[in-house]
């Protein structure tokens, strides 16, 4: 049997005593006390994240602005040094390779952040298509990246550091930042998050990011603070309706498809892969479109799950689950478009029974 990878934070998990599962051919934390405590944790007070299996990919060379505007839908000619974006790439179809974050560090070098499971296939096609005068270097082994997240998140972290979290907007960053207990390692901060909630993502060099978790738990123990597994990183991601890869985004499903639209940028003057079949399913709408779902009838919309009008198969579930903060079962899934009208009904196929279920609007949860 292959041996799974570890993050350097393993050790904390275990000390913590949290379960672990085989994430990707990662050894990751599903929960340590419990998934609904951990999500509630978060949404009213802080939730702190190892996201280290995370991919972080370097582009640097003077053409690197250009060779970017090529590979991603976003647009790169918005971005100033500490400042982020969301965006993706996407395959001459406008199927999707990757959902990412990228940071321009400075004129011409680039940080992006990537997909666990995506990181070789991301890599690779970046070498596919680079310039020879740009440079590309897989560095997520160089990093840990932990993320605080909730509403007590700024004062928490702000304990333990002398730079001002307050002037770091959303989607912006400070480098160099400084932490009390790993002085010695300049990390990068953003306010940047996967749960709907105010909070940072802190990237740090890998040999200081176990003592860098202990100093944050300590930080925030007074504050209700807790460590948080796969499990309520899924839930909270969810219901802020934040697109997983591998479920709301494939090679199969386009960003405009997903409901990203905002990050697919067909009007900018750069070329960019999969830019022409995107600009058509933008212009002329799409067959199929991702919605919320609630269930009428008792059951768990679940990944996978077929979705029919009557006798017609209309679509699937592509993440589906009992909200801790709804209290509902809900879903989101991709649909027909002339089925995806709010309060339209529908039936959820669970086991061999067609459940009842009705469109509903989403995000499931905003903070307020």
């Amino acid at each position: 049997m292959k041996e799974m990878k570890r993050t350097p934070l393993f050790p904390q998990y275990e000390k913590q005593g949290a379960k672990t599962t085989d994430f990707g051919g990662w050894e990751l934390p599903v929960q340590f006390s419990g998934i609904k405590k951990e999500h509630e944790a978060t949404r009213t007070a802080a939730g702190l994240f190892d996201v280290s299996h995370m991919g972080e990919i370097m582009v640097e060379g003077d053409n690197s602005k250009s060779f970017l505007q090529k590979m991603l839908t976003n647009d790169v000619e918005k971005l100033t040094p500490k400042k982020a974006q969301y965006t993706l790439m996407c395959y001459e179809n406008g199927g999707t390779v990757d959902d990412l974050i990228i940071y321009m560090l400075n004129t011409d070098k680039y940080l992006l952040v990537v997909n666990a499971a995506n990181t070789k296939k991301d890599y690779d096609w970046l070498l596919q298509h680079k310039p020879a005068d740009v440079a590309i270097k897989d560095q997520s082994k160089d990093y840990v990246q932990l993320a605080i997240q909730g509403p007590k998140a700024e004062y928490i972290l702000q304990k333990i550091t002398d730079t001002d979290l307050a002037r770091i907007g959303f989607f912006r960053f400070e480098s160099p930042v400084k932490f009390d207990a790993v002085e010695e390692a300049e990390a990068i901060v953003s306010r940047t998050g996967y749960t709907g909630e105010d909070g940072f993502e802190i990237y740090i060099p890998a040999n200081f990011g176990s003592r860098l978790w202990e100093e944050i738990m300590k930080a925030g123990q007074a504050e209700g603070l807790q460590p948080v597994g796969l499990g309520a990183r899924d839930t909270l991601r969810f219901e802020a309706n934040l697109a997983l890869y591998g479920q709301e985004l494939t090679a199969e499903i386009s960003p405009i498809e997903a409901g990203l639209g905002f990050a697919v940028k067909t009007d900018k003057e750069a070329d960019f892969i999969g830019k022409e079949a995107l600009r058509l399913q933008k212009q002329e709408g799409t067959k199929r479109k991702l919605v919320g779902i609630e269930m009428i009838d008792k059951g768990i919309p679940r990944h996978g799950y077929e979705i029919f009008s009557g006798e017609e198969l209309i679509g699937f579930v592509t993440t589906g689950t009992h909200s801790p903060t709804l209290k509902k079962n809900v879903g989101l899934a991709l649909l027909k478009t002339s089925y995806t009208k709010r309060n339209q009904e529908v039936e959820v196929k669970v086991r061999n029974k067609q459940l009842k279920a009705k469109v509903v609007d989403i995000p499931f949860y905003k903070r307020s």
